[in-house]
């Protein structure tokens, strides 16, 4: 397995979440061990993904340097990952990125319009060895070795039409396709009510989010699965593994997970060497191969 890029240069237009501002999005090819790095072109300032350049967890993933920010990342970085992108440059004018229709499907779309390329080099990949685990009272994310791709998660709200939710999902492009990239965002009308008090979800509607009051889903086409919204948790929690660097290759595994508690998974895991080794392989035979060894 290379690493991967763009084909070629595409731009796409749409408006940020919270700031209801027009945004416009540029993907451009990079070079090999690039990494996916943003450009704030209204700012000349690069910001690589990377767990060292999240600065605010609480109502998305952002990153930032200075005090320059990019916000709600989250959705794309989850495409980037399904789509097994290595390298690429992230152009963007403005301190969001667009919400779209608040899954990952229209990104989705852009890497199928403009296609892949293999690179000259191997693919990195984060193979998981240990254990590591981050709790919040009963909520948990954690990272364990497996010799498959899976996620699993459980979600529970007080709320007639969620309540209990549980999904598992074995990682690759098909599945996530299929099962996940079209999963909305959520929100509930009293909480989106306050946000807009205080100047944010300005750019929230029912064309881009699942909206609920007390009792039911506002949107008037309903659902795109009955268990939309845990399924919007794990499209979530794979564009925060991307923090990690790499793709990894282990299971992923949350009750009640959020944007923060994976951030602090990302810290913890690579804070100790024991639990993960970085490993180039050329071939799904080649890693399996790798996790023979590790787990023999």
């Amino acid at each position: 397995m290379k690493q991967r890029t763009i084909a070629r240069s595409i731009e796409v237009m749409g408006v940020g979440l919270h700031g209801g501002n027009p945004v416009v999005m540029k993907l451009n090819p990079a070079p090999v061990d690039y990494g996916i790095v943003f450009l704030r072109g209204d700012e000349g300032v690069s910001i690589p993904v990377s767990h060292e350049s999240v600065i605010d967890t609480r109502l998305a993933t952002v990153i930032g340097q200075g005090d320059v920010m990019i916000s709600t990342i989250e959705h794309f970085l989850s495409a980037v990952m399904a789509f097994g992108v290595d390298n690429l440059q992230v152009v963007i004018d403005g301190d969001e990125v667009p919400i779209m229709d608040g899954s990952s499907a229209g990104f989705c779309m852009l890497f199928e319009e403009v296609g892949l390329i293999e690179q000259e080099k191997s693919k990195k990949v984060l193979l998981i060895k240990k254990p590591v685990e981050v709790r919040d009272g009963d909520k948990f994310v954690r990272l364990l070795p497996d010799k498959t791709n899976r996620i699993q998660f459980e979600i529970q709200f007080d709320h007639p039409v969620i309540q209990h939710q549980e999904y598992h999902f074995t990682y690759s492009k098909e599945n996530y396709l299929k099962e996940i990239a079209r999963a909305r965002t959520f929100g509930f009308l009293k909480e989106i009510n306050y946000l807009r008090s205080i100047g944010k979800a300005k750019g929230g509607s029912l064309e881009n989010a699942v909206v609920l009051d007390d009792k039911r889903v506002l949107n008037a086409e309903g659902l795109r699965f009955a268990n939309e919204f845990v399924r919007h948790k794990i499209l979530d929690a794979i564009g925060d593994m991307a923090f990690l660097g790499a793709p990894f290759l282990g299971r992923y595994e949350s009750f009640a997970g959020s944007h923060h508690l994976n951030h602090l998974l990302t810290k913890a895991l690579l804070a100790d060497p024991e639990a993960y080794e970085v490993i180039e392989i050329e071939s799904e035979k080649e890693a399996a191969l790798e996790m023979e060894r590790v787990f023999a």
